[in-house]
């Protein structure tokens, strides 16, 4: 697994830089693993989870989309099992105080293995790993740690606690009284909101099985360690989709819908090389499948989305918990069953990083007279921030009413910036830095034939091309 941290490192930086993610109360010297989006952060962001909804609820006639609260009654976490089994195994450093997840202490000891070219030596570790937390098995995981002699990284020691569960939920109150309040927990996923109207979902929209439910909306954990930038956030943003079946058709369902969200991905133009799949090796005990789809960050293959087939368990455990039926008559074959469902679930945070790992480029364009370079992002079109930079050449000569002019025009259709300040080649490198497909530059034969230069950012070629044509051009590359 090749990893470059310097360009991950840069990744972070240039997002500070520009005004895409900033650490959260950062003049308080900010709040660990929680970030804010900037005002280009935000607007990418936007457009991430905008081409997720459409391709779901407007692309699938049987799917809809869901908007639902964060906060939930209690027993839904109970019913779930969230309360009993939504858990981490953690694990102390007696000598530096530091927390550790067993699982990410472990992989950062294989990748320096790794390093050090002792793959069959870290792949024998990670295999290990597994088989133990698929079992549970804390004791063996904390003689797993002491034999391979893995130290913590601040104290340098080995001198471990016992290995034990940590519940991930936050809790708080529900009530203005503490005394009299109710606790309940923000919730740890957004699949919940989802299952719990199944039926009001299913009889306001006569929806008929197979159907899906999807939602957008953010999810709390309390990680202990969170890390790796946007990768692993206490509060991050979830977009997943229910798709509710017949029994005994889970596995064809479950198939179609791992192709399906790779489709997804691969319309983003990314190269298949990128992605791969990877099958659970501990299950739920409710689930028939589960993979992931791995994407090459650069700090390696990374989870980005999970495709779970969960059975009837969901529904079923509503269904116990709150003693009300939730069933569907089918009447194709004249009987009522507890739907099966097939969950996508993707990050929305993750795919911010993806979409940022994969259009973040250094470029080299120095010649022999001259040291030169770029750094730009080169967006899928339909996912830059900014779509169009309209640029007057200069202040003067009635060059900016004619660029505000056709700022007016665009700014409906789709996201313009417009900008007068610096030479034009500083601007154009801002621009690149920022994503911004095309950039339009209004000079003095403007004014003459009604023409402007168009520059293209990824090839950086540019060409006349005449006014009445900017719209058109642009909307064909961002539709």
């Amino acid at each position: 697994m090749a990893t470059d941290t310097n360009k991950f490192q840069a990744i972070i930086s240039h997002c500070k830089e520009y005004g895409f993610i900033f650490p959260s109360s950062e003049i308080y010297d900010g709040l660990s693993a929680v970030y804010d989006y900037g005002q280009w952060g935000s607007e990418l962001k936007k457009n991430i989870r905008d081409y997720w909804w459409k391709s779901m609820t407007q692309m699938h006639e049987n799917i809809v989309g869901i908007d639902a609260a964060i906060f939930m009654h209690p027993t839904t976490w109970k019913a779930s099992g969230h309360v009993d089994n939504f858990s981490d195994p953690m694990i102390d450093n007696k000598d530096s105080k530091k927390r550790y997840r067993v699982d990410h202490l472990i992989e950062g000891h294989a990748e320096a293995l790794e390093k050090e070219g002792k793959k069959e030596e870290a792949d024998a570790l990670i295999a290990a790993m597994e088989a133990l937390l698929a079992k549970d098995d804390m004791a063996g995981l904390k003689l797993l740690i002491e034999d391979n002699k893995i130290k913590c990284s601040i104290s340098g020691t080995s001198n471990w606690t016992e290995v034990r569960q940590f519940n991930l939920m936050f809790s708080t109150q529900l009530g203005s009284v503490a005394e009299d309040a109710n606790e309940i927990y923000l919730r740890p996923e957004t699949a919940q909101g989802i299952f719990v109207n199944f039926l009001n979902v299913q009889k306001t929209g006569r929806m008929k099985i197979p159907f899906g439910i999807a939602q957008v909306g953010k999810a709390f954990r309390n990680e202990i360690v969170a890390r790796q930038f946007v990768f692993r956030m206490r509060e991050f943003e979830q977009m997943e989709m229910q798709f509710f079946i017949r029994p005994g058709t889970e596995d064809q369902w479950y198939a179609y819908w791992k192709e399906e969200r790779l489709k997804w991905h691969l319309s983003l133009g990314i190269s298949p090389e990128k992605y791969r799949y990877h099958d659970h090796v501990k299950l739920a005990h409710y689930a028939k499948a589960a993979c992931d789809i791995e994407y090459e960050f650069p700090i390696g293959f990374k989870e980005v989305e999970g495709i779970h087939s969960r059975g009837d368990f969901d529904l079923s455990q509503h269904q116990k918990f709150s003693k009300k039926k939730l069933q569907y008559f089918d009447t194709e074959i004249n009987q009522n069953y507890i739907p099966y469902v097939i969950e996508t679930s993707i990050g929305l945070d993750r795919t911010i990083l993806l979409i940022l790992s994969e259009a973040y480029t250094e470029e080299d364009l120095s010649t022999p007279e001259k040291q030169d370079s770029r750094v730009v992002l080169k967006f899928p079109p339909k996912l830059a921030p900014i779509k169009l930079a309209i640029l007057p050449l200069t202040k003067k000569d009635g060059l900016p009413e004619i660029a505000r002019q056709i700022m007016d025009e665009c700014k409906s259709q789709f996201y313009c910036f417009y900008e007068e300040k610096d030479t034009i080649g500083k601007r154009y490198r801002r621009m690149d830095a920022l994503g911004t497909p095309f950039c339009v530059t209004v000079d003095h034969q403007t004014k003459e034939d009604n023409t402007v230069t168009i520059r293209y950012r990824d090839t950086m070629q540019q060409e006349r091309i005449p006014l009445n044509k900017i719209m058109e051009i642009v909307q064909k590359q961002i539709n």
